[in-house]
């Protein structure tokens, strides 16, 4: 039987017949993939710019090779689509099938699609896309290749959540013990799917390589330095940078997605605490309730409930938001939970529309929240002339966040704010300040800035 060459060794045999050899990022690369096939890492998150082939090392070059060092295991690899995630499986087919001899095993020769295959000594790979069918299989190595596949769905909250459901409900569970995941991507946005584990998961390896370099570069390149510069220079990724916008560059070419800036709210001075204040003065949940009941082809508002809280200095701080799609009973449901939840001393301010149903609305909620404070105001002037008072207070510095898994969809809403989609939270927001400190209220405190500056 033929020895099995060490991966670098492999990669080096395999890109031969190209003209090609491994970088020096190429080569960082495939010693954290050794080390992943030796059990010494579980779970690898890589992440590059586009163009550096890191999906050529990590899911075509390493499965190949991970069958001959793991021969009776079992591999799913997946991708953002499933075309996508067969053409890697293609890929690799067509090297096994190439390089039999040296890889020590071949492929059964009754299995012949790209996305499912068995190999002679007992390996099984299967590909599919992130929403692809996974259920009854099991696997030793799980590769995720390149999860979003564009800048609307990294701008998707939904997008975002239901990739974070497929990763913790349908692939997480699939893995044997002790099975290995490698997550390989470019960053997108801060709640991508890379983002996400970041924030919940301690256990991963991660590398992160930028375009340009930064301090610190793990390849030890000077600050500025490209990344394989013999493929692209740092010149010519500097004028990418004048195309796609300061964004776009610092999230999929340095791997540093960065909120937007602009529009009323300027987010990025919003600190996020990790414990609320314990000098709150003042509380309010703030309700925004959604007119349209969510059914198929439909992009409905969402319902949301903020907690608003104020201490004794002024400073405010957002301290809670539920935000759901449903049914009027499953909206009321809500409500009446989330004021349980909060107690009596906290205001709860519902939104009053005009006419017999707007009053019937609120006359019936009142009636269902007995034993709560409830005021119930109209919505007057444009929604930015709501927003404008508490957008100062966020100028000035006043309003913080409590961490929870709601601040980046509602930090997102705020910076789109008022031209994206949904402006939901926004209302709701507006209308705990405005309740929380009415019109006539002192503001000495709150250090609201003149608002024609």
């Amino acid at each position: 039987m033929a020895v099995v060459p060490s991966l670098l060794e492999w990669a080096e045999i395999a890109l031969e017949a190209y003209g090609q050899k491994p970088a020096d990022h190429h080569r960082l690369l495939l010693a954290k993939l050794d080390a992943a096939s030796r059990g010494e890492i579980e779970r690898l998150m890589v992440l590059m710019p586009p163009g550096s082939a890191k999906s050529t090392y990590a899911s075509v070059l390493f499965p190949a090779w991970w069958f001959a060092a793991h021969p009776r295991s079992a591999m799913i690899a997946t991708s953002h689509t499933e075309s996508l995630a067969s053409h890697f499986g293609r890929r690799t087919r067509q090297l096994i099938q190439a390089h039999a001899g040296t890889l020590g095993y071949k492929l059964e020769p009754d299995e012949r699609a790209a996305h499912r295959w068995r190999t002679s000594r007992g390996g099984e790979y299967f590909a599919t896309g992130m929403r692809g069918p996974i259920a009854g299989r099991r696997a030793d190595l799980a590769i995720i290749d390149d999860p979003v596949k564009s800048f609307a769905e990294a701008d998707s909250p939904t997008a975002r959540e239901h990739a974070w459901q497929w990763y913790r409900a349908d692939l997480v569970p699939r893995l044997k013990p002790r099975g290995r995941i490698i997550l390989v991507m470019t960053r997108w946005h801060q709640d991508d799917l890379g983002g996400r584990i970041l924030d919940t998961e301690k256990n991963w390896t991660v590398v992160r390589l930028p375009a340009l370099a930064e301090a610190e570069d793990p390849l030890g390149r000077q600050p500025g330095d490209a990344l394989w510069p013999e493929w692209e220079d740092a010149a010519a990724i500097e004028r990418k940078r004048l195309v796609v916008g300061d964004r776009t560059f610092s999230a999929l070419y340095q791997q540093d997605p960065k909120p937007q800036s602009g529009g009323l709210f300027l987010v990025d001075r919003i600190p996020t605490l990790e414990h609320a204040a314990e000098d709150s003065v003042a509380a309010v949940r703030a309700w925004d309730l959604a007119a349209a009941i969510p059914g198929p082809g439909r992009d409905p508002d969402w319902t949301v409930g903020l907690r608003l809280e104020r201490d004794a200095e002024g400073n405010l701080l957002v301290t809670d938001v539920q935000r759901l799609r449903g049914s009027p009973g499953e909206v009321e449901a809500v409500i009446l939970a989330s004021a349980r939840e909060d107690g009596a001393e906290v205001l709860i301010s519902l939104p009053q529309d005009p006419g017999q149903a707007g009053r019937a609305q609120v006359a019936y909620l009142t009636r269902r929240l007995a034993g709560f404070r409830v005021t119930a105001t109209p919505e007057t002037g444009s929604k930015i002339t709501r927003a404008s008072p508490v957008a100062a207070q966020v100028e000035a510095g006043n309003l913080r966040l409590l961490r929870g898994r709601w601040n980046l969809p509602f930090l997102d809403e705020l910076r789109d704010f008022p031209h994206g989609n949904k402006d939901d939270q926004v209302d709701a927001l507006s209308r705990a300040f405005m309740t929380l400190l009415p019109p006539d209220a002192p503001t000495r405190r709150l250090h609201i800035p003149h608002l024609g500056r």
